[in-house]
């Protein structure tokens, strides 16, 4: 209800003030010499320029020339105010006020003209495109490949229970039992697969568990 009065009021205040405006524009034209139906027409040039000029101050707040015109009607409003309150003999209006009630229709076509031809506004800058949220990023996804399994190796055969502490040395080229040499060679491929390098004695030793020279008789068969 309080809404409603105030929306009254404001409406009615607005009525008074652009009537008073329309009499006091009527007669400071007619006292320049626009007599009859001109000087009917100049408030609604001016009030024209001022409506358009504010309409394009709504859209884009930041457009100089909305802003240019404005001032220019409300000058020319408030001018028409102040000169016939008595502070202007209207009946020996100066030349140059003449001059300017004379050349107003045209720089009020000019400047509806640019009004009514200005491009749109950014919708990037406008008000109500800064007080959306931005959208938020898309999260980044990164695809991670599971590496492939090697290849198992056989395992190994347990060492003999009683083996000799100290074996004797293996010459090179000493005969090897086939089934620990077909073993070995399973380990060197398996090794040789999943490294791509030759098996060495040493780590033949370790899968083994046989003596170095043992194993580097195999390795010398297996080369």
């Amino acid at each position: 209800m309080f809404r409603t009065l105030r929306l009254d009021a404001v409406l009615i205040q607005a009525v008074i003030a652009g009537a008073l405006s329309f009499a006091h524009l009527h007669d400071l034209a007619a006292a320049a010499g626009q007599d009859g139906w001109k000087a009917w027409a100049y408030p609604v040039s001016v009030d024209l320029l001022l409506v358009a000029a504010w309409r394009r101050m709504r859209k884009d707040g930041g457009n100089r020339d909305a802003w240019l015109w404005f001032a220019i009607a409300l000058i020319a409003s408030l001018g028409a105010n102040v000169a016939t309150a008595g502070l202007l003999d209207m009946n020996d209006v100066p030349d140059w006020l003449r001059i300017l009630v004379a050349g107003w229709p045209a720089l009020a076509f000019l400047g509806g003209t640019l009004l009514a031809h200005a491009p749109p506004p950014d919708p990037a800058t406008t008000p109500e495109s800064l007080d959306e949220p931005a959208p938020e990023p898309a999260p980044e996804l990164t695809v991670e490949r599971v590496p492939e399994p090697a290849p198992e190796l056989p395992p190994a055969d347990p060492a003999p229970k009683e083996a000799p502490a100290e074996p004797a040395p293996l010459a090179p080229g000493a005969s090897v039992p086939p089934a620990l040499l077909d073993h070995a060679r399973k380990i060197a491929d398996a090794h040789h697969v999943q490294t791509g390098a030759p098996i060495d004695a040493a780590t033949l030793r370790a899968r083994l568990g046989i003596p170095a020279p043992l194993a580097d008789s195999i390795a010398l068969q297996l080369a």
